[in-house]
């Protein structure tokens, strides 16, 4: 063959071999219209050759199932990208802050890379590393966090007014600062979508219907444009919907999920929820189909309100069998409230008698991992001794950490002091220890991590604009 035929023979060969090989910016657009299956192929194929924001792209997918063996999975992977990835470092000192029960090297580690990776120019660092420094005082004695904030807010980064905005969330002093959050909020709106949800919350508080109804259509608009995430559509429909936080507005929460639902599964769960809570916006047999699109969809939301639904018994006939089973499934994709029903049924003696151990294990990863109420009923199983001994000290030390989340309800001071008066003063003295260890084991409040993973901004799974 000639010179030319043989090159044109090479160039043939090498085309075809290219038209099998993983692409990046393929598995990029992939994710970008909901084929996740396709990005993580290419992905996972690229990460086997060493290309680390492959690697860090395939651990993105792996963070957003929330399921937990994917989360370690995606730790292993972020781990093996970080010797040469600021992106890399930057997710995995976030994905450190965020773990439930973290150690105290892990804490550690995490400023470490967090700092790093911001001096490499990373963005979305500077709020992890402040909610760091909120949830884990006793790990960084030395900084206070409003002094740190302060500093980074008169340095001019943008994220300073977020982790603002965070600290005011986790101090409990939101309300006391509605303009300041406010004023942040609007400041950052164009570049930052969590600031929808803020200033939707700062309105539903004051009762501002007009701001609010503006609000909404900038995010419409917004939404329609790509600029905002169908992820904060959601979380603003779930705002509208939290009487919580003033006079709802259902029906516009309603049409918001309706508009993203076809292209983003989580929001079925989410008009689910909504139906569960205002009846009248649909049937049962509606909220249903809704809760079978998100099961067939993988959330594990939707099994968690199935679960509920079965557990409570308000709209069908109540059943604890199919309660467990549909709230195992959720415990296992990571949903920490199934834990709290879980251990309710068993403490209760729903499935016939009661299982005391395994209430008790159920309640103590709910609780351990911030879920409201799971300390109260741990306190009431060992105050009440069903189906196993009553150990005072145990109540009395569980009862102490109820009363630490905000506004307890009034049944957890009552029962607070019915077993302070049957302890002798050893008893408390020892019921208080214990209290401090485990309230010590579990660092802030763990509801914490929640309101950080809210809080941080929207970030483009696997997207890295360099490549």
């Amino acid at each position: 063959m000639n010179r030319p035929a043989l090159l044109g023979l090479a160039i043939a060969i090498g085309l075809a071999g290219c038209a099998g090989l993983p692409d990046q910016r393929l598995a990029n657009e992939a994710l970008k219209r909901g084929d996740t299956q396709l990005a993580q192929q290419n992905y996972q194929q690229l990460a086997n050759l060493g290309y680390s924001e492959a690697q860090v792209g395939l651990a993105d997918i792996q963070v957003e199932t929330r399921d937990p063996e994917q989360m370690k999975k995606a730790e292993a992977t972020y781990r093996a990208a970080a010797a040469v990835s600021p992106r890399a470092q930057s997710r995995l000192g976030r994905l450190l802050v965020a773990k439930p029960n973290s150690t105290e090297a892990e804490r550690h580690e995490a400023e470490g890379l967090l700092k790093k990776s911001f001096a490499n120019g990373e963005g979305n660092t500077l709020i992890p590393l402040a909610m760091l420094y909120l949830q884990y005082p006793q790990s960084f004695p030395s900084v206070n966090a409003q002094e740190k904030i302060s500093q980074w807010q008169a340095q001019g980064y943008p994220e300073a007014g977020l982790a603002q905005v965070l600290l005011y969330r986790t101090q409990n002093t939101y309300d006391q600062h509605l303009d300041d959050v406010e004023r942040i909020c609007k400041a950052a709106l164009a570049t930052t979508d969590v600031c929808y949800v803020e200033l939707a919350t700062v309105y539903q508080k004051r009762g501002q219907t007009e701001q609010q109804a503006a609000l909404i259509e900038q995010l419409k608009s917004g939404y329609s444009s790509g600029a905002v995430t169908p992820n904060r559509v959601d979380s603003v429909a779930r705002v509208l919907s939290d009487s919580t936080l003033g006079q709802t507005d259902e029906k516009t929460a309603q049409s918001l999920l309706e508009n993203i639902a076809p292209g983003y599964p989580a929001a079925w769960v989410s008009l689910a929820q909504l139906l569960y809570d205002f009846p009248e916006l649909g049937d049962v047999d509606k909220m249903m189909e809704y809760l079978d699109k998100g099961r067939e969809a993988a959330q594990p939301r939707a099994e968690l309100l199935l679960g509920k639904v079965y557990y409570e018994g308000k709209l069908v006939i109540p059943d604890a069998g199919k309660a467990l089973e549909h709230l195992k499934k959720a415990a296992a994709g990571g949903e920490i409230s199934a834990h709290y029903y879980m251990g309710q049924i068993y403490r209760r003696g729903y499935l016939g008698q009661v299982y005391p151990q395994d209430a008790v294990n159920e309640l103590l990863i709910a609780a351990r991992s911030g879920q409201a109420s799971a300390d109260y009923a741990l306190a009431q199983l060992y105050s009440g001794g069903r189906g196993t001994m009553p150990n005072p000290v145990n109540a009395y030390a569980f009862i102490q950490l109820a009363k630490l989340q905000p506004e307890p309800a009034p049944q957890v001071q009552e029962l607070a002091t019915t077993l302070e008066a049957q302890l002798t003063p050893e008893q408390r003295a020892q019921a208080q220890k214990l209290a401090l260890q485990e309230q010590q084991a579990r660092g802030a409040m763990a509801q914490t991590n929640n309101l950080a993973m809210h809080a941080l901004p929207e970030e483009e799974v696997g997207e890295d604009e360099s490549l």
